[in-house]
């Protein structure tokens, strides 16, 4: 059972579809990729999942019941359209996100100031937040969104604005939160951070689901079932009947590097059994299996 199920959602504004029976299971202590080109409904979807916006048919469960508005302060939601109160001191806009999700205001000034110094903007608390650059106000948001230690936090496109160096920073505090039990939904258009971050996805295209399941998997689903042989010496490899056959195979000083399609029902054991029966010096021998990002623009294209 997931932390979060949401169970044939449907939504539509006026004659627009936003979302057609969806249904996406968010397992628990996890980190989910929520994907798709823009306007495929993924931020409808999170809209529900925080009660903002009310489904027009199906359900949203909450660790197994129907989700209520006391389950959405354990949610920590850091929207992609960011915002956040320019005139207000840094510290008191922070104080008052907190104390909005229910932290009592010492336990708020403690873990925020605690935070603050892990993000490098302790020198900001008493500063305007029109004061803040684009990264220094990411941060703040990030923060906020997480410092009352929700069970599910929903992220989207928490790497929009910031440089490398503050990107990896995030990117570990993401993966730390998981390690200490939070369950993460990561709404992005950077697949990099899809094979790095996410156990699972579900991909949504037009409304609808077109594809979900644990990234490894869809990843060898979407394989052309190709290795790439390096090798070296002065003997070439050659197609080996009803074992593979050899697409490319590039000489550079006697140290080869050849991509082979296997046969139909063969196993990469088979294949390297038969090389080795070559008597080739092989150096490496490693399945080629596509990026997230190759497959994420093939299954749209297809839809389109």
């Amino acid at each position: 059972m997931g932390l979060i199920e949401c169970k044939e959602i449907s939504k539509s504004f006026g004659e627009k579809v936003a979302l057609d029976k969806v249904s996406v299971d968010i397992p628990k202590g996890k980190i989910f990729g929520l994907l798709g080109p823009n306007g495929a409904g993924k931020t409808t979807l999170i809209r529900i999942i925080n009660r903002i916006t009310i489904p027009g048919s199906g359900e949203v469960l909450f660790d197994g019941r129907p989700i209520t508005q006391d389950d959405v302060e354990k949610i920590g939601y850091l929207p992609e359209e960011r915002g956040l109160y320019r005139k207000m001191e840094v510290g008191d806009q922070a104080m008052y996100l907190a104390q909005l999700k229910g932290m009592s205001a010492n336990d708020a000034r403690r873990e925020l100031k605690w935070w603050f110094v892990r993000f490098g903007i302790q020198d900001w608390w008493k500063k305007k937040v029109e004061e803040l650059s684009k990264g220094m106000a990411q941060k703040l948001q990030f923060i906020t969104t997480v410092v009352h230690k929700p069970a599910l936090m929903i992220l989207d496109e928490p790497f929009s604005g910031f440089d490398p160096v503050n990107a990896e920073l995030v990117r570990q505090e993401i993966l730390r939160l998981n390690a200490e039990g939070a369950t993460i939904i990561l709404s992005t258009h950077n697949m990099e951070s899809v094979e790095e971050l996410c156990d699972s996805i579900t991909l949504l295209n037009k409304s609808k689901t077109v594809i979900t399941g644990k990234v490894d998997d869809i990843r060898r689903r979407h394989g052309n079932n190709n290795i790439e042989l390096i090798y070296t010496g002065d003997q070439a490899v050659t197609d080996a009947e009803g074992t593979f056959k050899v697409l490319s195979d590039e000489d550079n000083a006697g140290r080869h590097t050849a991509v082979l399609t296997l046969g139909e029902g063969v196993s990469t054991n088979d294949a390297l059994g038969a090389l080795l029966k070559e008597g080739l010096a092989i150096n490496s021998f490693k399945e080629l299996i596509p990026r997230m990002n190759d497959i994420f623009i093939k299954l749209v294209t297809e839809e389109e």
